[in-house]
């Protein structure tokens, strides 16, 4: 297991130059890392299409395009978001005057998950950037040609004094967390997030996890039944379910339980064919994580899919029916193409079920009755989500994304991204007379 003291410090004296608190200069940065993905675009999308056989139009739009857009609105807006801010001061403290001035911590880590290997490397490391820190990013080791090629675009035009892409197992973020960094920033499994903040907690060092768990889509019966449908299944089938927003379950008024599964699988077979196929459907990422969902594809009663082929790592978009909170894909999210359907008969009923369990990163309400929005949103504690929508409250700059709980601490997007690796210093100047 390799010492990364030497890069630690590295970094660390580097920051202590200063350069890195120009704002001309993290924008010159931004800009690099914006011409690097432009011109590795095709690449970038090669190497999705190997590790996760990831269709290269999803490719384009979640992991080259949401970088690219969240770049140009950092650049955008850097210089307002880097400068002192002027605040009121108390009458008994006299002439004097209060002002919050953002700082970058030092030197910061941030650890990738596979699911979406760019997006959630880059993203982070932009506002890491941005902020005016020096950073180490550790990619994915179940994304090999994806981290291979974030490792070459990085490390080939930055100087590892300032940004450095480390790869490696397990045993590489196990090494790097002993070091003393002044932020770590880490996105994945709530199990490992656990280990992170422990690590973290020896130099109390602050921390943003991103981590999961079960996102409920509740499914209220006045619900538009045909947009509902298409709109779970983008959220839930896009990359083969591996999104940590995507619904993880449905919970669906009695009522309209039967039609929401005709429509569902209507869906399926106009996104995706009458057979979907291994060859173009996004691919499991490992043997292991096939073999867990594999598990799950026995419980209640099979309506919509089903087929799997371990040799390709394939699982097609699947929908269980007659679920319960007893069987095994219910205990820990799912990660995969797989939906189980539950029902209510009171949205009373519901809230209380999804309020027994841990708090999800996201949650999904379809339905117009503003008393029941206000039930929904008012009694779950959930990181972010949408009303008649899936995901796409995760792709927009004014709306920090994160979770709360065993979902994560912390949030990103925007300017969230730079208040998240940034210290509010505050000071009250007076006069020495």
């Amino acid at each position: 297991m390799e010492n990364y003291q030497e890069l630690t410090a590295k970094q660390k004296s580097f920051f202590r130059s200063g350069q890195t608190k120009d704002v001309q200069f993290r924008k010159d940065a931004l800009n690099k890392l914006k011409e690097l993905m432009m011109s590795h675009e095709q690449d970038i999308l090669d190497a999705l299409k190997k590790d996760l056989n990831k269709p290269e139009i999803e490719a384009k739009r979640a992991e080259v395009g949401l970088v690219l857009s969240e770049i140009n609105y950092m650049i955008e807006n850097l210089t307002s978001w880097s400068t002192p801010v002027e605040v009121k001061t108390p009458e008994t403290h006299g002439e004097a005057e209060s002002f919050i001035v953002p700082e970058p911590y030092g030197a910061a880590l941030v650890i990738a998950p596979w699911n979406y290997p760019v997006q959630l490397a880059v993203n982070p490391l932009a506002g890491a950037i941005a902020a005016g820190n020096t950073a180490v990013l550790k990619p994915s080791e179940l994304t090999p040609n994806t981290s291979n090629l974030l490792a070459e675009m990085i490390n080939e035009n930055f100087p590892e004094e300032y940004v450095r892409v480390v790869e490696g197992e397990v045993e590489t973020s196990t090494a790097l967390l002993k070091e003393k960094f002044d932020y770590i920033f880490f996105t994945g499994s709530t199990g490992v997030g656990r280990i992170v903040a422990e690590a973290a907690a020896k130099n109390l060092t602050p921390t943003t996890l991103e981590l999961g768990g079960k996102s409920p889509a509740i499914v209220h019966e006045d619900a538009d039944l045909d947009e509902t449908a298409k709109r779970l299944a983008r959220g839930k089938f896009a990359n083969a379910g591996q999104t940590c927003v995507a619904p993880d379950y449905v919970y669906a008024h009695r009522s309209v339980k039967d039609q929401l599964i005709t429509k569902i699988k209507e869906v399926i077979t106009n996104t995706y064919g009458g057979e979907v196929s291994g060859s173009t459907f996004p691919h499991v990422v490992s043997e292991r994580h096939f073999d867990r969902l594999q598990n799950f594809l026995d419980n209640g009663k099979l309506v919509a899919g089903g087929k799997s082929d371990r040799s390709q790592l394939f699982i097609e978009p699947t929908v269980l029916d007659e679920i319960s909170w007893d069987d095994a894909v219910m205990k820990d999210e799912i990660f995969g193409p797989i939906l189980p359907i539950m029902t209510y008969d009171e949205t009373f009923d519901a809230i209380e079920e999804i309020m027994n369990h841990p708090k999800p990163l996201a949650l999904y309400l379809f339905s117009d009755d503003e008393k029941v929005q206000d039930d929904v949103l008012n009694n779950i504690s959930f990181g972010g989500g949408a009303i008649n929508d899936t995901i796409n409250h995760m792709t927009s700059h004014y709306l920090p994304f994160g979770g709360v709980g065993d979902s994560g601490m912390g949030a990103y997007h925007g300017k969230a991204s730079f208040d998240t690796f940034s210290h509010f210093k505050s000071i009250l100047k007076r006069s020495n007379k």
